[in-house]
């Protein structure tokens, strides 16, 4: 992994702790996936609360110049998925993370820690 995409996603990760996202997966998906090398799982409360996970990884990353290809899914708010090519992020209400289940989509992935900054 490159030190650069490592950054961006220490900022979406941490962005999805800052406004209290639970269940944060980071997943390397190089060789697995033929679209993109890495995805972060997450889930927020309610749609409204997705929302504003995603809003504020947007934000985050536009602060440093890394704007995503492609965003789907804030109108609803129950699954939002922000395309940054390199990563991509998928956030869940819980119900649709467990239906789902994109951890076992790409199980053959390895998990990345990437701890929450702000403890």
């Amino acid at each position: 992994m490159s030190d650069e995409i490592l950054k961006y996603l220490k900022y979406a990760v941490q962005a999805v702790y800052d406004k209290k996202g639970y269940n944060v997966i980071v997943l390397d998906v190089v060789g697995v996936c033929s679209m993109t090398d890495y995805v972060v799982i997450a889930e927020g409360t309610v749609d409204r609360h997705v929302k504003a996970i995603g809003d504020t990884i947007v934000e985050e990353l536009a602060k440093h110049n890394f704007h995503p290809d492609r965003m789907e899914g804030e109108r609803e708010g129950d699954w939002v998925v922000i395309d940054y090519v390199n990563f991509v992020v998928h956030l869940f209400v819980a119900e649709l993370r467990e239906k789902y289940a994109l951890e076992r989509l790409w199980q053959k992935g390895s998990i990345i820690d990437i701890p929450d900054m702000s403890t």
